[in-house]
């Protein structure tokens, strides 16, 4: 009897496992509320490979620093201008402003400014909240 105890306790162990297995994989991921968009404009006559450079570096941060919950990037335009005050954009979702902080201070991010800043004439972040 104890025997067969044992064998259900297992069956019924093993099922809470793989119910928390399928929660895990189909639970929705982390929901962003709050964003952080960085702007930077490149000296004049900067070469294209600092560029792609720079792009490709901040690309990387994402996958080193867990707070970031979304990335997407792009270099700016404006529709009929042939200037723009900013040539390249960062945007990050965070869930909070504590992750944000927590990014800026990463020693991946401070690694990538001080690779790359010689290269900016000048920055801008803009954070804001998530509308829902």
């Amino acid at each position: 009897m104890q025997r067969e105890s044992k064998g259900y306790a297992l069956i019924v162990g093993l099922f809470c496992i793989l119910g928390l297995l399928i929660y895990g994989a189909y639970s929705p991921a982390r929901k962003a509320q709050k964003q952080q968009i960085f702007c930077f404009s490149f000296v004049k006559d900067v070469k294209t490979q600092a560029v792609e450079k720079h792009m490709r570096d901040f690309a990387a941060l994402r996958h080193e620093i867990p707070q970031v919950v979304g990335y997407t990037a792009g270099k700016t335009f404006i529709a009929g201008e042939s200037t723009n005050e900013y040539d390249a954009m960062h945007y990050l979702t965070f869930q909070n402003e504590d992750d944000m902080k927590a990014f800026i201070k990463s020693a991946p991010y401070q690694h990538f400014v001080d690779e790359n800043k010689a290269n900016w004439s000048k920055t801008l972040v803009v954070n804001a909240d998530i509308q829902p």
